[in-house]
Order: structure tokens, then C-alpha cells, then sequence
């Protein structure tokens, strides 16, 4: 797939180089049989050259031959004289190969073959003089001077095909030069089309680099304008919903002194209204006794329900008993409402006004989140200093939740979240299917 690419990116880039690429092997390949037909022709030619050389040495083996049986009668020196025979003929049946359909050789080497076979033939007959012991006559034959016109004329003729042959040679070279000299010319201009087709690639290669920094320059200037787009949001998110909690805290403070300046005036004047009544009418009118006590009764509850109420509001006992006590009552209280066995571990720690606050809602709404939802039985409530930091975490034994899936409704925890990180803090939740769930809180202390 990246070949496929690059092969789009360069479509010109590549028919270049697959043109120079095929161009060089069908030059190099023809070079190269270009080359191996000439040599083999110049071997051919080499051949030629020796079967002539061979022609003309075996003719003088054989006149050799012939004047040492003459001089002494000796057989032994007939040997060279059927060794030369033997090489003439094999030598005129090469060349005869080796020419046929060419007119000029062929003439010559017709030629020289009458000729050699005359002076083989006068040989011959010397030799059978000798033989009859007509010794006399042989020699007066070797001494008439035919053989050495003859002997003349065929140095002659293989003098003119050795001329022909060395033509031939040196067109050979001369082809084999050309060939070279078309390979080198041609793989010098396939060079320069590679190159050609290198330098575009390249450029191509820098242009779109170039591109490339520019498109990174460009998505990195947007993803920085993004990141500081998205803290801004953030930041501004913060801050609403530090004021959106801030002013939820003053409207529950303000309903808190509402109704416990007002509503629990007008419920403790009530009931001592009715406590008067009841005195008057002591001992008289049971069933208005027993009416009064049962609106006594209910104005003790309507009481309790403001306190109650007042309480989830603006929790007095933090403003007045402090953060662990006050943790401790909303863990009791908990526990007798939720019928869950709560463990505390409560150490003192140093935070701000708004800080114990954040910390105390963040357990209420954690407490209140896993009685709905975790089925639990235990709780773990901790609070303690760390390092300049203070730690709170709520952990149960409930079904837990898988963290990775998106919850159906996360906007408690997002309170939660948006609330620590208001006071520079840090919320954890630690949860899966079945283990139970840890809600942690990290907060700096105050000096």
C-alpha cells in the first residue's frame, strides 16, 4: 500500500525511472548478445587464420617429409608426409565450412586447394618413383622447380585469405567498439534519466515535506489555540461553577436562617400556644386534651423536620463543632437512616472555611450516591493529613461500576470534580464490577 503511494504521489517520477529501468536491460542485453556474436566470430576468423597457417605448414611437412625419404630411404620420414595429408584435408574441409556462400574466399580457397592438391600430387609421384627405384627420375622431377611456382602461388593465395581474414578481425573490433561505445553512450544518458528522475522525486519528496511542516505548523498552532480555547472553557467553567456552588451555599444559608428564624418561631410560638391551651383546659375536655397533645406532638415533629432540614442546608455543626465532628454525626446519622455499618477514621486537618465545606458536601454526596446504587453493607470513611495535603476518601463494598464505560448520569461525580478542583485539589474514583468503590479527595492544607 505505501508503494501504491508513493507510485500516485510520482506518477511521472516513476514512468521515468521504469522507462530508463527497461531501456538499460534491453541496451545491456543487447550489448552483451551484440557482443557475444562478434567474439564468437572473431574465434571463428582465429580458427580460419590457424586452418590456413595449418595449410601452408602442412604442404612444407610434407615436401620435408618427401626429401628425407628421397635423401635416405628411410619410411620413418614418411609419417610427417601422412600426417600432413591428413591436416591439409581436415583443414580444406573447415575452411570449405567455414566459407561457403562467401564468393571471394571461396574463389581463393578453390583456388589454392587445385593448386595444393597438384603440388601433393607431383609429391606423391616422387615418392612412388622412389618407391619403383626410378630414384633418378623422382629427383630429376624435385629438381624440374614445379613444386616451388607452386609452393609460390599457394603462399600467395593464403597470404590473400589471411588479408581477408584479418579484415574481418578488425571489423569485429570495430563492431565490438561500436557496441561498447552504444552501451556506454546509452547507459550514460539512462544515467542522466535516472538522475533526472531522482532529482524530481527529490523535490517532489522536499515539496511535499514542506507541505507537510507547514500542515504540522499549522494543525499544531491550531491545536495550541484549541488547548488554550479549551483551558479558557475550562477555566470559565470553573469559575461558574464555583459561583454556581457559591451561590447555591448562600441560597441554602439564607433558607436555613429563613426557616429557623421564621418557621421555627412561628412552630415554637405554636406549640407553646398550645401548651398553654392544654393547661387551661387541665382536667376537662378529654377529647381536647387529647387533641392538643397530638398537635404538641406534631409540632415537636415539624420542629425536628426544620432542624433536620436546616441542618442538610448549613450544617451547623461544622461552623460550630468543626469538620470531624461533624463527619462523624453525618456518618451516624447515615448509618441509622441507611441501616449500613460505617467505619470513621477522622484525624484533624487544616483547611479553609470553603475547603471543610467542599470536603463535607463531597461526603455527603458520596454517601448519598452508594445508598442509591451500591447495595453496600460497609462503609469506610477517612480523613487525614499527607504531606502538606489533606486526604479524604469513602470507600464501600458495594457492586462497584466499570469506570471505562460511560455512566448513565455523571453529574454528581462531575460536581464532585468541579468542586475539588475549584479548591486546587484532585478527585480519584477507583471502581469495577463487583469491588466496590473509592471515592478520594486530595486537597492542600491551609498554613
Amino acid at each position: 500500500m505505501q508503494a501504491i503511494k508513493v507510485i500516485r504521489r510520482n506518477p511521472v517520477v516513476f514512468a521515468l525511472a521504469t522507462l530508463a529501468a527497461v531501456a538499460m536491460l534491453l541496451i545491456s542485453e543487447g550489448s552483451y548478445w551484440q557482443s557475444v556474436q562478434t567474439l564468437d566470430d572473431l574465434g571463428e576468423m582465429a580458427t580460419a587464420r590457424t586452418k590456413i597457417s595449418q595449410l601452408e605448414r602442412g604442404v612444407l611437412d610434407a615436401e620435408t617429409g618427401q626429401r628425407g625419404y628421397l635423401l635416405t630411404g628411410r619410411s620413418e620420414y614418411l609419417q610427417p608426409y601422412r600426417q600432413a595429408l591428413q591436416t591439409v584435408d581436415e583443414s580444406l574441409e573447415s575452411l570449405d565450412r567455414r566459407y561457403h556462400g562467401a564468393t571471394q574466399p571461396s574463389k581463393l580457397l578453390g583456388q589454392m586447394k587445385d593448386l595444393m592438391q597438384t603440388r601433393l600430387s607431383i609429391i606423391a609421384e616422387t615418392i612412388r618413383l622412389h618407391e619403383e627405384g626410378k630414384t633418378q627420375a623422382a629427383i630429376g622431377l624435385v629438381m624440374s622447380g614445379m613444386g616451388t611456382e607452386k609452393m609460390d602461388t599457394i603462399r600467395g593465395l593464403a597470404d590473400e585469405l589471411l588479408t581477408y581474414e584479418s579484415l574481418n578481425v578488425a571489423k569485429g573490433r570495430e563492431s565490438v567498439y561500436q557496441t561498447l561505445m552504444v552501451s556506454r553512450i546509452g547507459v550514460a544518458m539512462l544515467s542522466a534519466v535516472m538522475l533526472l528522475s531522482l532529482y524530481l522525486y527529490l523535490r517532489h519528496a522536499a515539496t511535499l515535506e514542506t507541505h507537510e511542516v507547514q500542515l504540522k505548523r499549522v494543525a499544531q498552532v491550531e491545536r495550541e489555540h484549541l488547548e488554550v480555547e479549551v483551558k479558557l472553557r475550562t477555566a470559565q467553567l470553573t469559575e461558574l461553577t464555583q459561583h454556581l456552588l457559591t451561590a447555591r451555599e448562600d441560597e441554602r444559608s439564607r433558607l436555613a436562617r429563613d426557616l429557623h428564624d421564621e418557621l421555627g418561631a412561628l412552630l415554637t410560638s405554636a406549640k407553646l400556644d398550645a401548651a398553654r391551651i392544654k393547661s387551661r383546659l387541665a382536667g376537662t375536655a378529654p377529647e381536647a386534651q387529647e387533641r392538643l397533645a397530638h398537635l404538641v406532638g406534631t409540632l415537636n415533629s415539624s420542629i425536628a423536620l426544620g432542624r433536620r432540614i436546616i441542618e442538610d442546608l448549613r450544617p451547623s455543626t461544622l461552623a460550630n463543632l468543626g469538620l470531624v465532628s461533624a463527619l462523624e454525626i453525618l456518618a451516624r446519622e447515615f448509618a441509622e437512616r441507611a441501616g449500613v455499618e460505617v467505619h470513621c477514621s477522622l484525624a484533624p486537618v487544616r483547611l479553609s472555611a470553603t475547603a471543610e465545606l467542599v470536603v463535607y458536601r463531597l461526603v455527603q454526596e458520596a454517601i448519598t450516591n452508594l445508598a442509591k446504587h451500591a447495595k453496600a453493607s460497609q462503609v469506610w470513611i477517612n480523613l487525614a493529613p499527607r504531606d502538606s495535603q489533606m486526604q479524604v476518601s469513602v470507600r464501600d463494598d458495594g457492586v462497584g461500576f466499570d469506570t471505562r464505560s460511560p455512566p448513565t448520569s455523571a453529574y454528581g461525580l462531575l460536581g464532585m470534580r468541579f468542586r475539588v478542583e475549584a479548591e486546587h485539589g484532585a478527585l480519584a474514583v477507583v471502581s469495577s464490577p463487583g469491588q466496590g468503590t473509592v471515592v478520594q479527595v486530595t486537597l492542600p492544607e491551609s498554613s
